[in-house]
């Protein structure tokens, strides 16, 4: 009987389906398989090429199907989605996963190890906590507003006028408005709280983690950019070069060429949203004191703010430093900064 030697995998919350080709292209397996039952029935197939999207629980199969010796690939779902024939179910998505992974051309997403999820877990945390932080804030001067006290914006501002404004006699406040208020800034104590306690750990992930500190010697990566750089990209080996990598972080220029005449269009946009957040503001917090210095990155950048404007030269220095950031990972060194 012919051996399975591609398989695809669609994986959803309470089931997963499968879809197993030979060499020649041949149907081998195509069934749905209950969450408990999936790794007995891969264990007992020969080693293959597994391939699967990259969603929500991937990561995780992926390590389990290696530790039983198959090689598992995980592909965006945008390259998957050609690939799937007549309607969309989870049978034809397993199909098309399993024709998608056997191009030769096609480009994987690099397995994330248990380490590096819970460094992203630590990010995705502080994210959510800093939306809730801004909602209450913004609740918290939108209220105050229907009664005649305006607060400036920024957090910093809120936390300082609120004692002021709960002391304040004549404010005209009601004794409910001031029970709601004072509950509000409690609220938003608790959450100032927290928040410090992800940025500490965060610190401690940073300080142990050698790769991290070679990262911090670039300019506008601080512990942050630094952790969520080897979350999201772990030794960096999953890419050819830096220009992949920046392209994977969605800092090259868009095209739109054809007939010889080459066209290029803004950012790309694409890959990891929150990754590119923090190496532009890390770029405009080197742009800030740019002019201060001789040496020749800084050089550069002075010409590309001068020729194109700010943002182009924030997206510049990001796409550079990510470049170099994969160089340190990739291949272990630390950063010389050129003269």
């Amino acid at each position: 009987m012919a051996q399975v030697t591609t398989l695809g995998v669609d994986i959803a919350k309470n089931g997963v389906c499968i879809h197993g080709v030979d060499a020649h292209g041949h149907v081998i397996v195509k069934k749905r398989l209950a969450r408990q039952k999936v790794l007995p029935f891969v264990a007992q197939l020969p080693p293959c090429l597994i391939g699967m999207e990259a969603s929500g629980g991937a990561h995780y199969w992926a390590r389990e199907f290696t530790k039983l010796g198959h090689t598992v690939k995980l592909l965006s779902p945008q390259f998957v989605k050609p690939y799937v024939q007549s309607q969309k179910n989870d049978p034809n998505d397993a199909a098309g996963i399993c024709e998608a992974v056997a191009r030769p051309r096609m480009r994987g997403v690099p397995v994330k190890s248990v380490a590096q999820q819970d460094i992203q877990a630590l990010h995705r945390i502080r994210e959510r906590q800093i939306k809730a932080r801004t909602a209450l804030i913004n609740q918290i001067r939108g209220l105050l507003m229907e009664y005649g006290i305006v607060i400036p914006q920024r957090a910093s501002q809120v936390r300082h006028k609120l004692p002021f404004v709960l002391e304040d006699a004549e404010n005209g406040l009601t004794i409910t408005a001031r029970e709601w208020l004072q509950a509000l800034a409690e609220e938003l104590q608790v959450l100032d709280q927290r928040l410090a306690a992800t940025d500490h750990r965060i610190e401690q992930v940073f300080e142990a983690d050698e790769a991290c500190q070679r990262l911090a010697q670039l300019g506008g990566i601080g512990p942050l950019t630094a952790t969520a750089l080897v979350a999201a990209g772990g030794d960096a080996t999953g890419f050819k070069n830096g220009r992949q990598f920046a392209a994977w972080l969605g800092l090259v220029p868009r095209q739109h060429s054809t007939g010889g005449k080459t066209t290029l269009l803004g950012i790309t946009k694409g890959g990891n949203r929150y990754l590119r957040m923090l190496l532009i503001h890390g770029a405009r917090a080197v742009l800030r004191v740019v002019d201060r210095k001789t040496d020749a990155w800084s050089r550069w950048l002075q010409g590309v703010q001068g020729r194109r404007g700010t943002n182009c030269a924030s997206v510049a220095q990001a796409n550079k430093t990510a470049r170099v950031a994969w160089a340190l990972l990739a291949k272990g060194d630390r950063y010389r900064r050129a003269a």
